[in-house]
């Protein structure tokens, strides 16, 4: 059923909100600390020489792909606390951003070999929130939270 329960969304809504701006917040602090990271500064904190190869042989379509998500993510949580319905398309551009950038991680590149397999988790979880995100928006708009 369609229907308008409130104009005003629901503490849990909001609450996750404010959740879903800090989550994009911290992506967008990983994006700016890995690309504006020197070779010297990316070394000394990745102390795994294989891993610290992966890094820097990232192509830059991939790392294009890191900005968009975490960007469309943080301005769509923005959104999803001003309560407006151009969130979900963000949370879209979003997702589209992670896909492409966790299929190069997943399926394109040698990364579950350097990193061992648990290394999947932590994209499943990211791909799992983008989706999330869309349905939150998707939802405040079909119940009139988001206009």
């Amino acid at each position: 059923m369609n229907t308008v329960l409130s104009a005003k969304p629901p503490s849990w809504f909001r609450i996750t909100a404010v959740i879903l701006l800090v989550w994009n917040g911290f992506g967008v602090f990983q994006y700016l600390m890995f690309s504006l990271a020197s070779p010297q500064q990316l070394a000394m904190q990745v102390e795994d020489e294989a891993i610290y190869n992966f890094i820097a042989t990232v192509p830059s379509w991939v790392t294009g792909a890191f900005a968009i998500a975490v960007f469309a993510g943080l301005v769509g949580s923005t959104a999803l606390i001003a309560r407006k319905m151009w969130a979900r398309s963000m949370f879209i551009l979003s997702l589209a951003g992670v896909l492409v950038q966790h299929f190069w991680t997943l399926a394109l590149s040698d990364y579950l070999a350097v990193a061992g397999p648990m290394a999947a988790i932590s994209p499943i979880i990211v791909i799992t929130v983008a989706a999330f995100e869309i349905w939150m928006a998707h939802k405040g708009i079909k119940r009139g939270w988001l206009r």
